[in-house]
């Protein structure tokens, strides 16, 4: 059973939920307010947290960005606020996908299955170690070292991140990498990968030697020791 923490303070949907998903292979735990969350999802054990956005004692982002200080936990928020302004709120403090409500189990259930199947991630290439200058990632622990020092990263930032450094100073598109993250091409006017890609950006700001640049109308790239021309670090 893969175990799962439910942070919603609708005490019938998460007895609903729980009867869901447990045939499907899913032990849900869950709680009812924000402060025993964070305090649950901290203390780890848990492959995937589901996150309510509305909830007493801290609200749902506060949760998450506290959570994301210490954990690289994956985590789906749940919500009725379905402005872009809150989801963007939602994946810049650090989530891996952002479902609103009311939504269809069957919908969730996949997408906890693809936020899963991120964290495992693809060791088929055999590569133990990924080098850019500094930057080292190890794809089977999904563990990254800027300069020797740990930087946390969400499941997405990490698989954008390793997109990009198997391709390091060469141009990836906005459509690979969406291809890569979402399985399907990039939305123009969807910002949840540039929102994803400057939150990582900021995450390595400060390197110096490996770095994440746009390039304007073609796409990112990572780039080693130097700038590549054509380059800005305007997101």
């Amino acid at each position: 059973m893969t175990r799962v923490l439910l942070a919603d303070d609708d005490t019938e949907l998460c007895s609903l939920m729980h009867d869901y998903f447990e045939p499907h292979g899913f032990a849900l735990d869950t709680v009812h307010n924000g402060r025993s969350a964070l305090g649950r999802a901290l203390d780890g054990g848990y492959e995937l947290f589901i996150l309510d956005v509305m909830m007493p004692a801290l609200d749902g982002f506060e949760v998450l960005r506290q959570l994301r200080k210490r954990s690289a936990v994956p985590v789906i928020m749940l919500t009725a606020r379905t402005s872009p302004a809150d989801r963007v709120d939602g994946l810049n403090s650090g989530a891996d996908d952002y479902l609103p409500k009311p939504f269809d189990p069957a919908e969730l259930l996949a997408r906890m299955r693809a936020v899963l199947r991120r964290t495992a991630g693809d060791d088929a290439t055999g590569d133990r170690l990924i080098t850019c200058g500094s930057l080292q990632l190890w794809p089977d622990t999904r563990e990254v070292r800027l300069h020797g020092d740990f930087v946390p990263l969400t499941t997405i930032e990490f698989d954008i991140l390793e997109c990009l450094a198997r391709s390091a100073g060469r141009v990836v598109s906005r459509d690979t990498l969406s291809a890569a993250i979402y399985q399907r091409e990039a939305n123009p006017f969807e910002r949840s990968l540039d929102v994803h890609v400057s939150h990582l950006r900021k995450k390595l700001a400060g390197g110096g030697e490996a770095l994440i640049h746009t390039v304007r109308g073609e796409g990112y790239l990572l780039a080693v020791r130097r700038r590549a021309p054509g380059t800005e670090d305007s997101e």
